[in-house]
């Protein structure tokens, strides 16, 4: 798959193809269909299907301190997206220009002089242009007039939900994982990089591993989950991840800490992952360590036995 940031260095040659476009945070399973039927569109046509993204979100352009918490980074939407077998992966930055550009005008300038689209795949709820004035029914008049075809597909929904990114950030932001696991088709990911903690996890006999996170990702609620700790190496470690302040130690700073179980290594300035697959419970404070270490014991037992020892 190639990866592209802008429209300025377009390989020679380049001739039509379809396009899907979207923020895609989350890659979740509405999006997997809409990118589907586009490499399935694209495949008919014998042309190359590109996704088109934006970075940074559009919200924190038009409305500066808006930014959504980010359900997964642009290095893993283009992983995510490579998997579905899409051919580009295309970035525009999002500027004030170019949300001020007109629909029309990102039309024909975008998508029709510069890709040369023979047709474009979005979601029924899809809006463009300055002041997302734009909207499916106008770009498919503006196809017949360039020449080129407009499928709006219909959203994913499953037992009365529409799949979002709104709706996970919602089911994250309560802290539940479950709920999120089966609107993404995969658990929720936080990726970071593993940094030096107080030490006082060692101290009690389970060592943690303390990720610093993007400041836009999307951490759940406090709590106790069990996780999928992923390393660079692609080991899949059984982990009880804590999030939250520990307030049985009047902690002030909102941390992620996982212990990672069966291990004995030090994780420290390595990007990590930490999938999350089940909530084990809310964040509690114990009045002794004794009772916390009694909590913690009983956290590890019951990874264990949500999360398979084999890493399948």
């Amino acid at each position: 798959m190639q990866r592209w940031r802008g429209l300025e260095h377009l390989p020679g040659g380049w001739g039509r193809c379809v396009v899907t476009i979207g923020v895609f945070d989350g890659v979740h399973r509405g999006h997997q269909a809409l990118i589907g039927r586009a490499v399935e569109s694209a495949s008919a046509r014998d042309v190359p299907s590109v996704v088109m993204t934006f970075d940074p979100h559009p919200s924190e352009v038009v409305r500066p301190g808006s930014h959504p918490a980010q359900l997964t980074s642009l290095r893993r939407r283009a992983e995510l997206v490579e998997r579905l077998g899409v051919d580009v992966f295309c970035v525009l930055p999002f500027t004030v220009e170019l949300s001020r550009m007109p629909a029309a005008e990102f039309v024909h300038e975008v998508l029709v002089e510069r890709l040369h689209v023979a047709s474009v795949v979005v979601g029924q709820n899809f809006t463009f242009g300055s002041r997302a004035a734009g909207n499916v029914d106008l770009l498919r008049a503006l196809g017949q007039r360039f020449g080129f075809g407009t499928e709006g597909a219909d959203l994913v929904t499953d037992d009365g939900v529409t799949y979002s990114s709104t709706y996970i950030r919602a089911c994250i932001d309560a802290g539940d994982v479950g709920a999120a696991a089966q609107a993404l088709g995969r658990p929720h990911r936080l990726e970071g990089i593993v940094v030096r903690g107080d030490g006082r996890g060692r101290e009690l006999g389970f060592p943690t591993a303390n990720l610093s996170t993007a400041r836009f990702a999307a951490v759940p609620a406090d709590g106790v989950y069990a996780c999928w700790f992923v390393h660079s190496d692609g080991r899949r470690l059984r982990a009880a991840v804590s999030v939250g302040t520990n307030p049985t130690f009047s902690g002030r700073e909102r941390r992620v800490e996982a212990f990672v179980l069966d291990v004995d290594e030090d994780f420290y300035g390595q990007r990590v992952a930490l999938d999350f697959v089940a909530r084990l419970r809310g964040m509690e404070r114990f009045d002794t360590v004794e009772a916390l270490l009694e909590q913690m014991r009983r956290d590890v037992a019951e990874t264990r036995g949500i999360l398979p020892a084999d890493g399948a």
